[in-house]
């Protein structure tokens, strides 16, 4: 999972469009609730998988390549690997038609988008001991009671905090922040020696750990019911306001940066809230700055942050199901995940390689504990509208009411949910 791919949480969006368009014009899929579609027949004879993927760049790709390779060996299968130049256009187009690649990439902000009309094959519990990928993982790659497709990876949100412009503020490791009342008081004492205390992207994305962390969250646990105007919302949008009028807390816009770790790279800003894939920002651009890591501090109803994943979906018009599961399964081993971790930096979906990657990694074991209460992307069908505007009003938090903003996306998801 990488940052370009985190950032642009709507980068499928083509994708689940041209989807539900699809089922509209009766290309094979359903609206939820119809029946389900038509399920291939099984091809007889050795498979010949397609395979497409949202590389991040040539390591990926060339580490799923050589895992498919060491699998169609041992198999008598064939299984060819597409890096997409647009995962999300060319997935659209595939569905639309009629010809989807038997096993692809789905980021969890577009699953149900695909659920709901029937473009996956609900496969996830017939993978080898399923409850060892994080319960985390599992509710985000469920959709009305069917856990449908194996996590390939994952990463969380943490707080980084750059080492020198920590002790130039006269702290200590003593002083790094575990609640939001200890972030505030850092920040305070930051912002006194003339020290920005926080970059902090003003998405969902972002501001959405601290959501998490007061105990509320967009929609209900099963993606059918509207929650954000909840006392717990207000709590939170509230405290993140009081950060930014303060200015404790600024955008990468305010810092002149894309993006809030490249305004922490450039030691704009003494803390930030990103996922593990800062660190190959921090080496390849930064290398200079010191940083440490540290889960998120907690909040009102104890820690919260975010989760950001794929799993790997297989289509329900595919007509090697079998051998795309077994594709999956060599996929998502602890050996072969050790492997995309060495390979390109993404953290393993089973809890069963926790040790090993701590072993190996042992800076990012905040990114990974994070697992155990990270909250993933709405988990629920046309909602893309909706969450753009809640962006929206995010990046106009330091000067509206939060109270109205949350009133706004309740209406609208209700609105989106069909309720």
């Amino acid at each position: 999972m990488k940052r370009s791919t985190l950032r642009n949480a709507a980068v499928l969006s083509a994708a689940s469009a041209t989807l539900l368009t699809a089922a509209a014009c009766g290309s094979g899929f359903e609206e939820p609730g119809a029946a389900p579609a038509s399920q291939a027949p099984a091809s007889a004879g050795p498979a010949d998988l397609q395979i497409l993927i949202g590389s991040s760049g040539e390591a990926e790709t060339g580490a799923v390549n050589a895992a498919a390779s060491a699998w169609a060996t041992k198999t008598g299968d064939k299984a060819t690997v597409t890096p997409a130049q647009d995962l999300g256009q060319q997935l659209g187009q595939a569905f639309a038609g009629d010809s989807p690649p038997d096993v692809f990439y789905v980021d969890a902000s577009r699953f149900a988008d695909y659920a709901s009309v029937g473009a996956l094959e609900p496969y996830g519990d017939k993978i080898s001991n399923p409850t060892d990928f994080y319960q985390s993982l599992r509710d985000t790659f469920t959709y009305d009671g069917k856990y449908y497709c194996a996590p390939k990876d994952f990463s969380t949100l943490a707080l980084v905090i750059n080492s020198d412009l920590w002790a130039k503020g006269g702290l200590t490791d003593a002083d790094v922040p575990t609640t939001w009342e200890q972030l505030t008081a850092v920040s305070e004492k930051l912002k006194a020696k003339d020290i920005t205390a926080l970059a902090l992207g003003d998405t969902r994305d972002r501001v959405g750990a601290f959501m998490v962390g007061a105990g509320g969250w967009i929609v209900s646990a099963d993606g059918k019911t509207a929650t954000a105007d909840s006392p717990e919302n207000l709590t939170a949008l509230s405290y993140v306001q009081g950060l930014m009028k303060d200015k404790y807390a600024q955008t990468p816009k305010q810092l002149d940066a894309g993006w809030a770790g490249e305004a922490f790279g450039k030691g704009k800003a003494a803390m930030t809230v990103e996922g593990n894939w800062i660190k190959g920002a921090m080496t390849n651009d930064f290398p200079d700055v010191k940083y440490t890591v540290h889960e998120m501090p907690a909040g009102p109803k104890g820690k919260g942050t975010l989760s950001f994943t794929n799993c790997w979906g297989i289509s329900a018009k595919s007509k090697f199901k079998e051998q795309a599961v077994s594709f999956v399964e060599a996929m998502t081993t602890v050996e072969q995940q050790m492997a995309f971790a060495q390979a390109f930096g993404v953290m393993p979906s089973r809890q069963s390689a926790k040790d090993a990657y701590t072993a190996a990694f042992p800076d990012d074991a905040p990114f990974v504990n994070g697992a155990d209460y990270a909250h993933g992307p709405v988990n629920a069908p046309k909602m893309d509208s909706v969450l753009a505007d809640f962006d929206t009003g995010i990046q106009q938090l330091a000067s509206i009411d939060p109270k109205t903003l949350l009133a706004r996306v309740q209406k609208n998801t209700t609105a989106a949910l069909g309720n």
